[in-house]
């Protein structure tokens, strides 16, 4: 028998729902079948119809999908290796690693104070009857959930303006097109493609795909993307294959791995504080170090912003970069200037 919500009974607002929902969904490392997220999680649970008629509330879940990706939760869809295909072998989490804040980022004292008020509503939540209700019916299904779910806060995130279209376009197998603009190229090119995956390395969004006019498959970077994206009209693709996520986020890291870079910072400035936490080997008598990086012409992009503070030893295509932007800055200043 479903359960109705009472004429007495209070109705519960959509935050505390959708924090009920993330709660959920950080509690366990394999996911949530969306049968056991409308079953158990409050909010969806007091009107959850055994018998199967919960239309309603299905279509309520997927709008609180989008609205907690708006919030920059990293909601993930894993597809079942034994039933591709299937929407409702479908499982949903929120992996930890890109739910927690990066190592290297740093708060004032005002700013950690109102985090850590913000933290004591978080944990006060996260241990509120409802919430200890909800692991237990998790724990019921047979899910171990993950312990402790204290701790973890939706971070902010700056996302490229693509990000949503393309994400929407990938849940729901369309294809699109977009112009594109790759580093050393005056304009921009439209590329169609099917997207097969979106996924953040580095700090950035990048997009993997096939290139339906080059017939193989390409990463994008979502930055590079000029313009709107638009869905083709009566398109639709294969569901991507099991895993893809974690393979391209492989090959990334490969990539990553594979171009190092070694650098003379001047001391105590700028470049040193901040490209020094991210070095792989430090010579601090000389002061050389040595990074790792994807994308040469990004990382040029990040390097000249340091201007005087920062030459690059090594490889000679990433200084070449450089001096490339370092010297267009310097002729947009002589033409504004009217001189030297």
């Amino acid at each position: 028998m479903a359960v109705q919500r009472g004429k007495g009974e209070p109705r519960i607002a959509v935050e505390d729902r959708l924090f009920s929902l993330v709660l959920a969904l950080l509690a366990t490392e394999t996911g949530l079948l969306k049968a056991e997220i409308l079953s158990t999680v409050r909010g969806y649970a007091e009107r959850y119809d055994p018998s199967g008629a919960n239309a309603n509330l299905e279509r309520q879940f997927e709008r609180d999908k989008d609205d907690i990706r708006e919030l920059g939760i990293p909601l993930e869809t894993v597809e079942s290796p034994d039933r591709p295909g299937d929407n409702q072998s479908l499982r949903y989490r929120i992996p930890k690693g890109e739910y927690d804040l990066p190592v290297d980022v740093r708060f004032t004292p005002d700013e950690l104070a109102l985090l850590g008020l913000a933290a004591e509503v978080w944990r006060e939540a996260s241990l509120s009857a409802d919430s200890q209700r909800a692991l237990t019916k998790l724990r019921s299904l047979g899910i171990e959930p993950r312990e402790p779910v204290i701790g973890y806060a939706p971070r902010l995130r700056v996302r490229d303006a693509a990000f949503e279209p393309i994400r929407q376009a990938l849940d729901r197998r369309q294809t699109v097109r977009f112009r594109y603009i790759k580093p050393g190229e005056q304009s921009p090119r439209v590329r169609t493609v099917n997207p097969l995956a979106v996924v953040l390395h580095e700090g950035r969004w990048h997009l993997h795909a096939f290139d339906v006019e080059a017939k193989g498959s390409r990463t994008f970077l979502l930055s590079r993307i000029v313009g709107g994206v638009e869905v083709v009209p009566g398109s639709t693709f294969a569901a991507p294959p099991p895993g893809i996520q974690d393979r391209v986020l492989a090959d990334l890291h490969e990539l990553f791995l594979a171009n190092s870079a070694d650098l003379a910072v001047t001391a105590g400035s700028d470049a040193e504080v901040r490209l020094g936490k991210r070095a792989v080997l430090a010579d601090d008598d000389a002061g050389v170090i040595r990074l790792h990086y994807t994308d040469v012409a990004v990382f040029a992009d990040e390097l000249a912003s340091y201007g005087p503070e920062v030459r690059v030893i090594a490889p000679a295509s990433l200084r070449d970069a450089v001096r490339e932007r370092l010297a267009s800055v310097a002729a947009a200043h002589r033409g504004a200037g009217g001189g030297d």
